[in-house]
C-alpha cells in the first residue's frame, strides 16, 4: 500500500517538528497541536496541487507562522483590560449632607425657572430638556434665531447667578 508522499515527509520529520514547536510556544501540549495544524494546512484537500521545491521547508513555515499567531494570542489575553469609561463608572453614594446640598440647588434651579419669563423658560426647556436648535425654538415662540439664542442664554445666565459658586462645575 502506497502512502502520500507529504504524508511520509511529516511523518519522518515529526519528531523535529515538534521540538522545533515545542521550543517556540514553550508547552509541548499547544506544540503538538500546532503540528497537527500545520500538517493538516500542509496537506491541502484537493489533490494535485503544484509540488513544492523544499517541502519541509514549507511546513517549517507553516509550523513557524502558527505559532507566532497562538503567540500574539496568548498575548492579547493577558493584555490588562482598559478601565471602562468614566460614565460606566457607578456613581459614589452622596453623604447626607451633599444630598441636602444638591436638593437646595435643584430647588434654587426650579425657582429660577419659574421666576423666568415664559419665552425664556419654554427656550430653555426645549433646548436643553428636549434638544431642539436654535431654529426650532425660534419657530416654535415665533422670533428670530437670535432673539431664541439670547433667550437661552440668559435663562442659563441667571441659573448660574443664583447658584452658589461651587455648583457652577
Amino acid at each position: 500500500m502506497a502512502q502520500d508522499p507529504k504524508l511520509e515527509l511529516y511523518l519522518a520529520h515529526r519528531a523535529a517538528l515538534l521540538d522545533y514547536a515545542t521550543a517556540l510556544l514553550g508547552d509541548r501540549a499547544r506544540a503538538e497541536d500546532a503540528v497537527q495544524d500545520a500538517y493538516l494546512r500542509f496537506v491541502p484537500e484537493r489533490a494535485g496541487g503544484p509540488a513544492l521545491a523544499r517541502p519541509i521547508a514549507y511546513l517549517y513555515r507553516i509550523l513557524r507562522n502558527l505559532a507566532w499567531d497562538q503567540g500574539r494570542l496568548r498575548r492579547a489575553d493577558r493584555r490588562p483590560e482598559a478601565d471602562p469609561a468614566p460614565w460606566m463608572q457607578p456613581e459614589t453614594p452622596r453623604t447626607p449632607e451633599q444630598e441636602l446640598l444638591h436638593a437646595e440647588s435643584v430647588a434654587r434651579v426650579g425657582a429660577v425657572l419659574e421666576a423666568l419669563p415664559e419665552k425664556a423658560r419654554i427656550a430653555l426647556e426645549m433646548q436643553r430638556f428636549g434638544g431642539y436648535t436654535l431654529e426650532e425654538i425660534a419657530a416654535r415662540l415665533q422670533v428670530s434665531v437670535p432673539t431664541a439664542h439670547r433667550l437661552v442664554r440668559d435663562a442659563l445666565m441667571r441659573i448660574a447667578a443664583d447658584l452658589p459658586p461651587e455648583d457652577h462645575s
